[in-house]
């Protein structure tokens, strides 16, 4: 069973630390202490509580029906034009997301810095890699 600690849920979720201390305190996200007493969450039931933030209110509705799953949420902190494209940042929660389009693209959707914007992912081809046993 993987423990996760208060710190890294609250990254994992793009919350503060004291956010899920209030939740746990409230019942809301169920906690437990370790060998070494640090409060831990068990990694099924944070995945599980993850998922249903993501299904809350607060979850961008889907503007048009889609096949790809993956959307985060942004603000725009930096768009890097030349005559045909562009680089568009997005900061999503504790990410950092680059998009390469055209600049054309950028232009009609009014991508600039501190403009609100869904980063939208499908890919056939993703990297999943966990940290080192003890780490």
């Amino acid at each position: 069973m993987t423990q996760v600690r208060i710190k890294q849920a609250a990254a994992l979720l793009g919350v503060s630390d004291d956010t899920v201390r209030r939740w746990c305190d409230a019942g809301r996200l169920e906690s437990t202490t370790d060998s070494a007493g640090r409060r831990v969450i068990d990694g099924t039931a944070l995945a599980a509580f993850a998922q249903g933030l993501a299904a809350g209110a607060d979850s961008p509705a889907r503007p048009t029906p889609s096949s790809a799953r993956n959307r985060m949420p942004g603000l725009v902190t930096r768009v890097v034009r030349d005559t045909v494209m562009a680089q568009v940042e997005l900061q999503c929660g504790p990410f950092r997301v680059v998009s390469l389009m055209s600049r054309e693209a950028a232009d009609e959707l009014g991508l600039e810095p501190g403009a609100l914007a869904i980063a939208t992912v499908k890919s056939t081809n993703v990297v999943v890699e966990t940290e080192e046993a003890g780490a």
